[in-house]
């Protein structure tokens, strides 16, 4: 299986799909994932629903850009307090 071949979207189908079927192999089989990855998506996206999957993709990208915003502001304060600072 190529890195990175499934969104997490169809991770949680996948898994969802195991549940249903209460066949793990076979489902790790018909999608060619190794029963190792299937146990790692199993820890990492345990009780997720498909919505949750993208709503927090949705939220994890808008943190992303607000640390950026609060990064820049941070350093446009410090820049002002050392100019204000200065004597003229």
């Amino acid at each position: 299986m190529k890195k990175g071949q499934y969104s997490d979207e169809k991770i949680v189908q996948i898994l969802k799909e195991a549940a249903d079927t209460d066949s793990a192999p076979e489902v790790c089989r018909k999608y060619g994932v190794s029963p190792s990855t299937f146990t790692h998506w199993r820890a990492r996206f345990a009780g997720y629903e498909v919505s949750d999957v993208a709503r927090l993709r949705q939220l994890e990208s808008e943190n992303t850009r607000l640390h950026r915003i609060v990064a820049k502001q941070a350093l446009e304060i410090d820049v002002l307090k050392e100019v204000v600072s200065k004597k003229w």
